[in-house]
């Protein structure tokens, strides 16, 4: 990634605001074109790259993009790792995200609206009134622990966990086994809230059996 760079290039004015609304508007465009798109394993003109792996490396580009600005240490592995495997490593991290980019881009784009929008709230002082649609921000929140330990360097713990929300109707939403002895307990909005990196679980609700449960809530993300 570093390679691509040309520092013989002026550097844009990121002051500009017009530059940041056409960046807005471009995405939008983009965005209502491949809502409306069925199917995404359709051929686009850059060999070997289908819709979905377009839309994976912007994922992944805007992942990383974060990544610099949240967890440089991350993002300086990321960076190693890329000159490391070559001109073949966006190739393989767009390959990767395709795989799973159908079946997540709406959750994704679910949490993203559901965060975003609770900064919103939040400015402007209204209750966020939590809704049933909470249920798809937690189950991303549970799938990504590996990612919540990656991201500050540390390995995924190999026990078990187990995930038990109160639900906005007060129903009880469930992962994983009953047995296991890393816990995480809690209403679900209180979750979404610490997985979306909106409010530190110190401050929420939440309860924690166990050292890696604690961790976890600790460093739980659903980006990086």
């Amino acid at each position: 990634m570093a390679r691509m760079l040309n520092y013989n290039l002026p550097v844009p004015d990121l002051g500009d605001a017009g530059v940041l609304s056409a960046l807005v508007a471009e995405g939008d465009e983009l965005d209502d074109l491949v809502t409306a798109v069925d199917d995404w394993s359709v051929a686009t003109p850059a060999p070997g790259w289908t819709v979905a792996h377009q839309l994976a490396h912007l994922a992944w580009a805007d992942a990383n993009a974060l990544s610099a600005l949240r967890t440089p240490d991350a993002f300086g592995a990321e960076l190693r790792r890329a000159e490391a495997e070559g001109s073949g490593y966006a190739d393989q991290a767009a390959a990767a995200g395709a795989a799973m980019t159908p079946a997540l881009m709406t959750p994704l784009r679910l949490m993203e609206t559901w965060a975003h929008g609770q900064d919103v709230f939040d400015a402007v002082g209204v209750v966020h009134r939590p809704t049933d649609r909470l249920r798809h921000v937690a189950s991303l929140g549970v799938l990504g622990r590996a990612l919540s330990f990656a991201a500050v360097g540390l390995a995924e713990p190999a026990d078990p966990f187990r995930v038990e929300l109160t639900a906005p109707d007060g129903r009880t939403w469930v992962w994983g086994p009953e047995t296991a002895a890393q816990r995480v307990q809690g209403g679900a909005h209180d979750f979404c809230l610490c997985v979306t990196r909106r409010r530190p679980w110190s401050e929420t609700g939440m309860t924690a059996t166990g050292e890696d449960a604690r961790k976890w809530l600790e460093v739980a993300r659903v980006f990086l």
